[in-house]
């Protein structure tokens, strides 16, 4: 981060009391309402101040789960000839797909997804077996000519997505990196406080396989509809819930007759992956030798995570009444420093406390706004969402003390600045 900490009155964004009617989400009204985002059109959003600080914490975490993994970061271009589109059979079978003309009457589009790109790229690097398993992984911005965009940072045609490509020799290496991505993912949506709403989800394969996994946070504002397996973290895409095959797998010895019903919900989808098989790496013709000697396709595999969707999933499930409330790995600032003091000599003191939070590399908004009455700074702190309030007033100076109030629970406690 750049800056660790800001004066509220320097801020460039502002609280709005409006609701926008171009904004139906739940989790729009509230950024927009926040300052954490601005829209420019159905679909597309600047990130603001402290929502750009929210979404790189997002990122962050990510890409530290993705480093674990051993994948490396790098990042392709947005910009595709129709070349390699044409190459994988998808230039006009992709439907959200953003074409148009380029210098010289070149067909050109703006990627919604990079197999086109990271197949031929990172094949030209792989002769043998020993040059695998690989992975790369790119956190960049994507476009997607959605139809439908009205659904704030959950449907977007330009947002951001973390997706990483795997290379291997054998199917048992592809399902054994597969299913640590699963883990890698868990421990993301733990860590940005979607855990335990977040479900491991199957899907259709479509052409790459029988099976693909979504991660689906379960919300009744969500856009998606899942069956939750009863007693596990698990649950099913409605739209394979007619598929037999599944619950053999899934519940083993049962049948429509004798298995528990499944519990339907509503729910946003945070994450998918799919095991690509050799789809992609048939069509650019991508092959390395095995240790007998012997030239064999590569298998590959599909991990897609979206951080500005996750930044929207969190304010839409994790909000209540009063605003944002954002769990503490993601928050903007760790600290929201409200100052109701009046005098010039009372404000030293209230600095004062500002200064030794930053001295301790505690992150802090600090509303040192002169304007503004106790109860608008107290409403915008529940709108904006950080996780500790603290507030300095003459009450508090005279008693040596700060008033701390958790965001979440709202419980308060008096305590000596120093041991905030």
């Amino acid at each position: 981060m750049k800056t660790s900490s800001i004066r509220q009155s320097s801020l460039v964004t502002k609280t709005i009391k409006e609701t926008s009617k171009e904004e139906p989400s739940l989790n729009a009204q509230l950024l927009l309402r926040a300052g954490f985002v601005n829209r420019l059109m159905a679909g597309v959003y600047s990130f603001l101040p402290l929502g750009l600080r929210v979404l790189q914490k997002i990122e962050q975490i990510i890409r530290e789960e993705m480093d674990a993994l051993g994948a490396q970061e790098v990042l392709l271009p947005a910009l595709h000839p129709r070349e390699i589109w044409d190459q994988t059979g998808r230039w006009d079978k992709v439907d959200v797909l953003f074409r148009f003309k380029g210098a010289g009457d070149r067909d050109l589009c703006l990627g919604p997804t990079h197999e086109e790109v990271v197949t031929p790229l990172i094949g030209s690097f792989i002769r043998s077996y020993r040059d695998l398993p690989t992975a790369v992984y790119q956190i960049q911005t994507k476009f997607r000519n959605e139809a439908r965009a009205k659904s704030g940072l959950l449907r977007g045609r330009e947002f951001r997505m973390k997706d990483m490509y795997s290379f291997h020799e054998t199917q048992e290496d592809l399902d054994a990196f597969y299913e640590k991505t699963i883990g890698a993912y868990n421990n993301v949506f733990k860590r940005c406080g979607l855990g335990e709403k977040t479900v491991l989800t199957y899907a259709s394969g479509g052409i790459f396989s029988k099976y693909s996994h979504e991660f689906q946070t379960i919300t009744e504002y969500g856009e998606d509809s899942v069956c939750l397996l009863p007693d596990k973290p698990i649950a099913i895409n409605k739209e394979i819930a007619e598929d037999e095959s599944v619950y053999e797998e899934l519940m083993p010895g049962t049948s429509k007759d004798t298995r528990p019903a499944l519990l339907e919900k509503k729910s946003i989808e945070v994450g998918n992956i799919f095991k690509l098989q050799t789809r992609f790496s048939d069509a650019f013709e991508l092959s390395a030798l095995d240790s007998s000697g012997n030239r064999k396709p590569i298998l590959m595999g599909c991990y897609g995570l979206g951080p500005s969707r996750v930044m929207g999933t969190v304010a839409e499930c994790l909000s209540d009444a009063k605003g944002l409330c954002w769990p503490k790995e993601i928050a903007p600032y760790q600290v929201h420093l409200v100052s109701l003091v009046q005098s010039d000599e009372e404000r030293v003191q209230a600095d004062k406390v500002f200064n030794q939070l930053v001295e301790r590399n505690i992150e802090v908004l600090y509303d040192d706004r002169s304007d503004m009455q106790a109860g608008a700074k107290f409403a915008d702190s529940d709108l904006i969402g950080i996780p500790k309030r603290v507030v300095v007033s003459k009450k508090t100076i005279a008693a040596g003390l700060v008033e701390i109030k958790d965001r979440k629970t709202g419980e308060t406690s008096m305590v000596a600045p120093e041991s905030i």
